[in-house]
């Protein structure tokens, strides 16, 4: 990626999400999105990825030094840290001694307990583990009357009611978002084809699938052709080729065949199936959010994430009849000379947006 000189005006602030698959990362200045970004990041095979993303992002934006720092995270839960714990120390540990800025720039977002430093973290990493959702929707709540953030991400997906300026959902963790139905383990590129179903409809029946991982969401959206290239940065589920050749390979092991075993035409409407399938589980969630909240006609569904594109039509098998709000460009506020593109990556790497707006809003 090419350089972007940071000017340095008295507000400047990189508001940075940290993932165990990306690292996501936006420049705000004056309150407005000038820049965003992100890295491929698997943090799982070790933290040197993490440093190599933190430097590539120094190299996009010299001058970073003189500017403030707003960090969220959901990376702690890869395994290679023992605890959670351990993670949230790791990698806030790993940001202040790769990051060339002073201590006192550099902010945790510890949900309702504020900001910290990276010397408190260890005292409120339960508050800063995975918090990343709670920026968003607290950034939509702050500029939105009320809704439901949808946010669709390369793994998992968040869905959080707010209204009257606040997150309605009293979760916090992804435990407790596992059970309310907040957070779904469905997402666009990552998740594997075996999680979505036991069962899928093709060529006139039904065949139950092969439980291995034999291929992932990013093949049907890939093939699709719904897929941004762009989002799509980890290596296939065989590490073999991302063209559609490939892909429909992959597809066929998942019912026990060979590419060569059906027409292009079919391999499609198989991949079709497997996206059925999962708009249907994660219509099921957000109609179980919506029923949970009193929300009224007026409120929206604000989009968000590398799968945005699935909301109109999760909506729609919802039952919902709310008005669609897009991240990027009803809640961010995009500088009007940033470059073409940049409303869509601050759909994406909402979060990165989200704490670096929070930050200013509440350091003004």
């Amino acid at each position: 990626m090419e350089s972007l000189h940071v000017p340095t005006p008295e507000r400047t602030t990189i508001g940075w999400d940290i993932g165990g698959a990306h690292v996501k990362a936006c420049l705000l200045q004056r309150g407005e999105v000038v820049d965003v970004a992100q890295w491929g990041c698997p943090l799982w095979q070790g933290l040197d990825h993490l440093v190599r993303a933190l430097h590539a992002a120094c190299q996009r934006w010299p001058g970073l030094e003189a500017a403030q720092h707003a960090v969220t995270m959901t990376g702690e839960m890869v395994d290679l840290f023992p605890e959670r714990e351990d993670g949230v120390r790791s990698i806030a540990a790993t940001l202040a001694a790769s990051l060339p800025v002073p201590p006192k720039a550099l902010h945790f977002f510890a949900g309702d307990a504020g900001w910290c430093s990276a010397a408190e973290v260890a005292g409120h990493w339960e508050r800063v583990a995975s918090a990343n959702w709670l920026a968003t929707a607290r950034h939509a709540a702050l500029t939105l009357p009320q809704g439901v953030l949808l946010d669709i991400g390369s793994t998992t997906t968040d869905l959080i009611a707010f209204g009257q300026g606040r997150v309605l959902t009293t979760s916090r963790s992804d435990a407790e978002r596992l059970v309310s139905g907040e957070l779904a383990y469905h997402g666009v590129v990552r998740t594997p084809l075996c999680a979505l179903t036991q069962r899928i409809r093709w060529r006139g029946q039904e065949s139950q699938v092969m439980n291995e991982f034999f291929a992932t969401t990013a093949d049907i959206y890939r093939l699709n052709g719904e897929l941004d290239p762009a989002h799509d940065l980890h290596p296939s589920a065989d590490n073999a080729a991302k063209s559609l050749p490939a892909t429909r390979q992959r597809l066929a092991r998942m019912v026990g065949l060979d590419a060569r075993d059906a027409s292009a035409d079919e391999w499609l409407a198989l991949a079709r199936a497997w996206r059925g399938a999962q708009l249907e589980a994660l219509a099921a969630q957000l109609r179980r959010v919506l029923a949970a909240h009193a929300l009224s006609h007026e409120a929206v569904i604000v989009s968000a994430g590398c799968g945005a594109f699935l909301a109109p039509e999760l909506a729609a098998a919802a039952g919902s009849a709310l008005r669609l709000a897009a991240y990027g460009s009803d809640v961010a506020k995009v500088a009007r000379d940033a470059a073409a593109g940049t409303a869509g990556w601050a759909q994406v790497c909402a979060p990165s947006v989200a704490v670096a707006a929070l930050f200013e809003r509440e350091h003004d």
